[in-house]
């Protein structure tokens, strides 16, 4: 599982040292050496685990499916986000920070006022 590409569709065998990494970022955490690199690339698919080559000098809108599973390969990258959260307790146990309290005096069980409606029901 790649920490840098979240959404990554395929494995990549690096050519110098002919192991599978997710990114290039992946293969310069593990490697002590630069990545090679090549022209044909050979590739994992996630989604249905079979190998399949790619020329990048060739590489046309069809390459963009893995040939076995037609799993859509090449996508925009989603990266993870550094972000803020407020903590709290978890809210299906204690439900205090989405009450409504602007209603306090509204009874929940009845769906209309019967004093209100009477004289409309005839």
């Amino acid at each position: 599982m790649c920490k840098h590409i979240l959404n990554a569709q395929v494995q990549i065998r690096s050519p110098c040292c002919r192991k599978w990494f997710d990114c290039p970022e992946c293969h310069a955490e593990a490697a002590d050496h630069p990545l090679l690199k090549t022209a044909e690339l050979t590739l994992i698919c996630k989604k249905c685990k079979k190998a399949f080559r790619k020329d990048s000098q060739e590489f046309e809108e069809a390459d963009e499916y893995c040939p076995h599973c037609d799993n859509h390969y090449v996508l925009d990258a989603k990266t993870p986000k550094a972000m803020l959260k407020v903590e709290s307790e978890d809210v299906r146990m204690d439900s205090r920070f989405i009450k409504d309290d602007r209603l306090k005096g509204f009874d929940e069980s009845e769906l209309y006022d019967v004093a209100e409606t009477a004289d409309r029901l005839g």
